[in-house]
């Protein structure tokens, strides 16, 4: 696979989603002169840290509470707002991560099997 190259200045002025929102629901963005070295930048990688942790200890908490029978119907409906909610902040990681990949050239996509030439 063929990717183009990029610059530093062309990936510095791609804005970077950030893992918060503004105070009326929207999302934020940063764009910055520096390779993702800035404050905010680092910031941002602490708090994508840290709403991965929670996310990965969410998960093994709803293990336990999913395997318990005794488990009440409340106690499942707060679990599963919990589980929304982590799963939109992984969501929004996974985006502003995959935005910063490089591009592939020519819309090739990873992972896909070429197709063969009729009778080949």
């Amino acid at each position: 696979m063929i990717y183009e190259s990029h610059d530093a200045a062309a990936a510095a002025t791609r804005p970077r989603l950030l893992p918060w929102s503004n105070l009326d629901g929207n999302p934020c963005y940063l764009v910055t002169g520096d390779t993702g070295t800035g404050r905010l930048s680092r910031l941002a990688d602490d708090i994508e840290g840290v709403q991965l942790g929670m996310a990965d200890d969410l998960l093994g908490h709803a293990v336990d509470l999913l395997g318990d029978n005794k488990a009440t119907a409340s106690q499942l409906r707060y679990l599963a707002a919990r589980l929304t909610e982590a799963l939109h902040d992984v969501h929004r990681i996974a985006r502003s991560r995959g935005a910063r990949l490089a591009m592939p050239h020519n819309d090739e996509v990873p992972g896909a099997i070429p197709e063969e030439a009729p009778g080949t």
